[in-house]
């Protein structure tokens, strides 16, 4: 893969980092997504997050309306809505106004996780209902309403979404799995595959979606984007003390379900168990850290496994310095 032909995008998450609010949180994802804009990265994603403390991202069509007004080139959308939690028609309705309000800038983004723990996925979703047969209805209702297609009798009553509009942002589906893929080819979706969550078997994923596409009036061609978490440094000892902090994160993200930020002096000391060490080696897959020297090989090469051009970057550092700075040099790497 060369790297003038490697797209960059950001999943933000809006962390919290230690000391700060979720206040700060926010007005730094407004800070980066303007700097992403200028550096030429192709999209900038939002999360959706629920009783978090380590996340301030909980409603991303909301953000996705502040970031677009504060942008110019840059695609803004959700990384993902997540579908289960909400009603199909309203979903349709709020990206529909945005792509209105933003013709050819809006990305939607769905996935089929909660985005938070069980009681609170219950308070979300009060029917239960997550099963791969009820995503999949819900993803039919919401191509219905973002296309005006007919559901095929299964409404007494034809229900359209509102505003219309000349344009209709396109479908991504967020996986880490195999089930969506394969849905999200018989739809003919674009389809970004989440390595920072499953960093093992992600390339048969899309394999399955490239080999079972269905072309659609939206995308005649299968797009895959791949996301990971990445840390670019000039840094040796920002470099070393990154590892570490993500290396703990992701052991508690087990233990107590997120991934609360925790600075390097409180982590710096601790010894591990022999199977926390196997783990932290596992994890290790979930992400591409360097100088820049070292991480355009790497990047070039994990894209190439995905047979990708687009790298979805999610980068959680010490200071919103330091991710500002990984950002810029991942730009000056590949979209110079």
């Amino acid at each position: 893969m060369k790297a003038n032909n490697i797209r960059l995008s950001i999943l933000e998450q809006s962390p919290v980092k230690v000391g700060g609010t979720f206040t700060e949180a926010i007005h730094e994802t407004i800070a980066l997504a303007q700097k992403a804009d200028e550096l030429g990265y192709t999209r900038f994603w939002v999360t959706e997050h629920h009783n978090r403390i380590a996340f301030a991202s909980s409603v991303p069509e909301i953000l996705t309306a502040e970031l677009a007004s504060k942008t110019k080139n840059i695609r803004i959308g959700s990384g993902g809505v997540m579908l289960p939690n909400h009603s199909a028609l309203k979903v349709a309705e709020n990206f529909r106004l945005l792509e209105i309000l933003y013709p050819g800038r809006i990305d939607l983004g769905v996935g089929r996780a909660s985005g938070t723990d069980p009681n609170t996925e219950l308070i979300l979703n009060p029917s239960g209902k997550r099963s791969d047969e009820d995503f999949a209805l819900q993803l039919e209702d919401l191509s219905h309403y973002l296309n005006d297609k007919p559901l095929k009798g299964r409404q007494k009553v034809e229900t359209y979404a509102v505003p219309q509009s000349d344009t209709t942002p396109p479908l991504w589906l967020l996986t880490s799995g195999g089930q969506s893929a394969l849905t999200a080819a018989k739809l003919g979706t674009g389809l970004s595959f989440a390595h920072f969550i499953r960093p093992v078997g992600g390339q048969d994923v899309v394999e399955i979606y490239r080999n079972t596409f269905h072309p659609s009036a939206e995308l005649p061609y299968p797009e895959v984007s791949v996301g990971v978490f990445v840390f670019c440094s000039e840094d040796r000892e920002k470099l070393s003390r990154y590892q570490a902090i993500m290396d703990y994160r992701f052991l508690q993200l087990v233990t107590v379900g997120d991934l609360p930020a925790v600075s390097y002096e409180e982590i710096k000391d601790l010894q591990y168990t022999a199977e926390e060490q196997e783990k932290i080696i596992f994890n290790r897959q979930r992400m591409i850290s360097g100088t820049p020297a070292e991480i355009k090989p790497r990047i070039e090469q994990f894209l190439n496994s995905y047979q990708s051009t687009e790298l979805m970057v999610s980068t959680l550092a010490e200071t919103f310095e330091d991710r500002m700075r990984s950002y810029e040099l991942l730009a000056d790497l590949f979209l110079k």
